[in-house]
């Protein structure tokens, strides 16, 4: 009698490079370089690519840069490139709205992301209501997760979930956690929630495919990774190592290595100046605590007032700041350097 090999598990790898990676750029890809970067993930099968602006749907303002194209233009570029994976947006109130919601699922948004700060679930209720009523997938995401404890984390997701968040997670945003630490996070909420559980990282600390393997053994079944690990400061998960590590490990991503690797040399050679690096401002961003995505207006700021940016990421990290309140960096410079005077 013939034997089958036991099925392996499955991990569906979430791609935003087309959305984390705009911060990298100052959020200016252009619609052939979605266009390029959709059609190459979608012929390597990954389950899911997700575009916009950097900070998300809505958020293309002075304060936070503006982007090269609208939401519906990103929008309907990638959807006609993805013949068989799904469209998916990010969105986080105060940024987007519920108008926004409608217009990226009417574009073909198949999954919507509702982001709130680590403590701040509450703020998701509306919106995930929208998006269950728009009949989209509907997830939930914290964002700064290292800034509350596992216990607090648990207690947020399954806020999420009763809103009807369909899966939920954890964003490191500022690349700050060790595979302990997520160990410990992934463990609290998939004992929390009976849904897919969401783990995103930043590679500030070269910990990225690490932590996601950490979160993967605890039970997470749904990690983002980027092509070349394009995004915020000194990037994010990279794809294509995750995919071959998570083959390794024996898991199942359904995503094909030799199509995924062409895919991420499309990144390379397309949508980036140059892969991320892990510099010393990256490892000043983790150890202070502070969103990944700030690299680039400190180091302006910095310059302009004539501090040291490492000095001045580690100060925005006293003060707890997060996405959104990049205004407050040049007043922390400012008084920085009145107190070198």
């Amino acid at each position: 009698m013939k034997t089958h090999p036991p099925a392996r598990p499955r991990i569906l790898l979430h791609d935003p490079t087309l959305r984390d990676g705009h911060h990298a750029v100052g959020h200016q890809l252009d619609a052939d370089q979605l266009r390029a970067y959709a059609i190459a993930a979608n012929a390597a099968a990954v389950p899911v690519v997700e575009v916009g602006h950097g900070n998300g749907l809505g958020a293309s303002s002075l304060q936070i840069g503006r982007s090269k194209l609208d939401d519906a233009t990103m929008l309907t570029t990638v959807r006609e490139a993805l013949t068989s994976s799904r469209m998916g947006v990010f969105m986080a109130p105060g940024w987007g709205t519920s108008d926004d919601l409608k217009a990226a699922v009417h574009h073909g948004a198949d999954v919507v992301r509702i982001a709130a700060h680590c403590t701040e679930a509450d703020v998701t209720e509306r919106h995930l209501g929208v998006v269950r009523d728009l009949g989209a997938e509907a997830q939930g995401v914290l964002l700064m997760s290292h800034m509350t404890g596992p216990g607090h984390l648990a207690e947020q997701c399954a806020l999420m979930l009763r809103y009807g968040a369909q899966a939920v997670g954890i964003m490191d945003s500022a690349g700050h956690y060790l595979p302990s630490d997520v160990t410990e996070r992934v463990h609290a909420i998939t004992d929390a929630v009976d849904v897919p559980v969401i783990f995103h990282g930043h590679n500030n600390l070269g910990l990225a495919v690490a932590n996601s393997l950490a979160a993967v053994d605890a039970g997470a079944c749904v990690i983002d990774a980027t092509a070349r690990g394009f995004g915020a400061g000194a990037g994010n998960t990279q794809l294509e190592v995750l995919v071959a590590v998570l083959e390794r490990h024996g898991f199942d991503t359904g995503i094909g290595l030799r199509e995924i690797l062409a895919a991420a040399d499309i990144a390379a050679n397309h949508l980036m100046k140059a892969p991320p690096s892990i510099d010393p401002i990256a490892v000043a961003s983790a150890i202070a605590g502070v969103f990944a995505g700030f690299k680039r207006p400190v180091l302006q700021t910095a310059r302009a007032e004539g501090v040291d940016p490492v000095d001045l990421f580690l100060a925005l990290g006293e003060r707890q700041v997060v996405a959104g309140q990049e205004d407050l960096i040049a007043d922390v410079a400012r008084q920085l350097k009145a107190a070198t005077r």
